[in-house]
């Protein structure tokens, strides 16, 4: 659906962007944008991290000033989902501004969780992930804001909710506009084929006969769908026939697939309420399979005792979700149709890598560059994409790789469809196709140290596995690990696993030597995998610490990386004024 390059889409795109450009600098008035700009973290060391790379966004005036601009971790303890994020949100909000929270309008952007399908996101945040565009560069918080730049304007006191890693492209003609004025639920609504409808949310409407005739449609929904199978789409009467005229798909037949929703303050009050009512939270809720699902005229409690879709079941989860389904019940769910849009998603790294390097369509219609805030890259270097990086002018860049954050000395040549992150990579070094190399600076015995983990881009970090197993079940390189650790001299019972020690992965392997800088930790690890790809032996020096991509995180460095960053923006900045 998203190959086919859509000349509306990039007319309406490049304009949100340059009216949200027009504001990055500017002192706002309240009128003019959103009053809170909301960011949700997993826990208190990454609401830190959050808070400093906003402050120096504002800092730098690459964000609306004027904008109150907070994060909201989670509470300690259980996994709480997205959905217990905005109720603790809700909550925060309501402890800060109280009775002035019923004039706001305020986005709340989820961003908290640890990016194991994009680990480069892991240390700094996805909500911080870099985008080849703008300038000074756009990260996804930039991105987020500017596809969202007309919303306030048409959008009475509440919440709009939406995700870190995802963009949505939408064009509405000229005398149109979307407006979030009505009370309960609205829902942002996108054609998809039947097979992208069974991993979203689903709407069932009044009418499945929609013929898209116009690009924007106003409707109410019956019920609500999560990852439904294609039968249940078509039982429920959520599937519709393409008729001429429909903007974005080939398909005869389509379904309508979420993504962002508004809650009216009323409502925001309910789910305060019910956050009151439910206490202290020891499972995951998810802001749209289980808030959405209660909503509409034909909802059905059923959903509530249905866990096929839950990472991790807990005894309370059918409980709450009942209490959710009685509080909710009877709420509207109004849905406006973009019936010329487009959903993408950047939450893995096959993900990243297709849509900064490969993706024609997002390309053209975002605007999407193949350098963007570097220096030195080579002409040759084409098909890949290079964001905030300094290469010698002698390196080369593989098609369909992404570099970021990254320091490339002479003759350096990166293989084809690999990522390269915040790494310092010495003279001459040679990284293979299909790699994921990323550098964390990291806390260890009282000094700052570095390690870099490598990973083939397509290995499984979060695939967990019980002891013994985990030697053949896991695979690294597309090797399994039993065969990497006899390259590395480490024994099969002595590899070390972070946190709980009963399941095993590749995120909680301690692989990854800790070394005194950032060139050495490169290059060890880049030796390590090479020991692997050709067979041979590679022995660590005597007394090296290795540390999993956990215990990196756990241990990270967070001024280090941020003041790494900041001495990347002087040099390049400084190095482009001189050209």
């Amino acid at each position: 659906m998203n190959q086919e390059y859509n000349t509306k889409l990039q007319t309406a795109t490049r304009e949100k962007l340059r009216r949200f450009n027009s504001l990055r600098d500017r002192e706002l008035q309240p009128a003019d944008f959103w009053d809170v700009v909301a960011v949700t973290a997993v826990d208190e060391r990454q609401r830190e991290a959050y808070e400093l790379q906003i402050r120096e966004k504002v800092d730098r005036k690459e964000l609306p000033l004027g904008v109150h601009y907070k994060v909201f971790s989670d509470p300690p303890g259980s996994k709480i989902g997205n959905g217990g994020s905005t109720l603790y949100a809700l909550q925060q909000l309501d402890d800060i501004y109280g009775k002035a929270l019923g004039s706001l309008r305020v986005i709340l952007i989820h961003a908290g969780g640890f990016s194991q399908r994009l680990p480069n996101a892991s240390a700094l945040g996805k909500i911080f992930t870099a985008m080849p565009l703008g300038d000074p560069l756009y990260q996804m918080l930039e991105l987020k804001l500017a596809m969202y730049v007309d919303f306030p304007l048409q959008m009475k006191p509440g919440v709009l909710v939406t995700c870190a890693d995802d963009i949505e492209l939408y064009s509405i003609a000229e005398d149109e506009s979307i407006r979030f004025d009505k009370p309960g639920f609205t829902a942002l609504a996108h054609p998809s084929t039947l097979s992208i409808g069974t991993t979203h949310g689903v709407f069932v409407l009044d009418s499945s006969e929609k013929s898209a005739y116009s690009e924007m449609e106003n409707t109410s929904c019956l019920r609500f769908l999560h990852k439904p199978s294609i039968d249940k789409m078509r039982d429920s009467g959520a599937v519709c026939k393409r008729q001429s005229g429909c903007f974005s798909l080939a398909d005869a037949e389509f379904v309508y697939t979420d993504s962002t929703y508004y809650v009216d303050f009323d409502t925001a009050k309910s789910l305060l309420n019910l956050l009151k009512e439910l206490g202290p939270l020891d499972c995951e809720i998810d802001a749209y399979g289980d808030f959405l699902q209660a909503l509409g005229p034909a909802a059905t409690i059923d959903y509530t005792s249905n866990t096929a879709n839950v990472t991790k079941e807990e005894s309370s989860l059918v409980g709450i979700r009942q209490k959710i389904f009685r509080l909710l019940k009877g709420t509207p769910l109004n849905v406006i149709l973009l019936n010329n849009s487009k959903f993408y998603h950047i939450g893995t790294t096959s993900e990243y890598l297709f849509h900064l390097t490969e993706d024609v369509a997002l390309r053209g219609e975002l605007g999407l560059l193949s350098s963007a805030f570097s220096v030195h890259v080579n002409e040759n270097s084409s098909g890949c994409c290079i964001m905030y990086s300094v290469l010698d002018p002698i390196c080369s860049v593989g098609a369909g790789s992404v570099v970021e954050y990254s320091r490339l000395g002479a003759g350096v040549c990166i293989g084809r469809g690999s990522i390269v992150s915040s790494c310092r990579v010495s003279a001459g070094l040679s990284v293979p196709d299909g790699v994921f190399m990323h550098t964390l600076c990291v806390n260890h015995k009282h000094r700052s140290g570095f390690v870099t983990v490598v990973f083939g881009i397509n290995d499984d970090l979060k695939r967990s596995v019980e002891a013994p197993a985990y030697m053949e079940e896991l695979r690294l390189f597309g090797f399994s690990l039993a065969e990497c650790l006899s390259h590395w001299g480490i024994k099969n019972e002595v590899l070390r696993f972070s946190g709980d020690a009963s399941s095993c992965s590749l995120w909680k392997a301690c692989l990854f030597p800790v070394c005194p800088d950032p060139q050495s930790s490169f290059s060890m690890s880049l030796e390590m995998l090479q020991a692997v790809l050709s067979g041979s032996a590679f022995t660590f020096p005597k007394d090296t610490n290795l540390m999993s991509m956990q215990e990196s995180l756990q241990c990270k460095n967070l001024e280090e990386m941020l003041k790494y960053r900041k001495g990347l923006y002087e040099d390049i900045t400084q190095r482009k004024s001189k050209d």
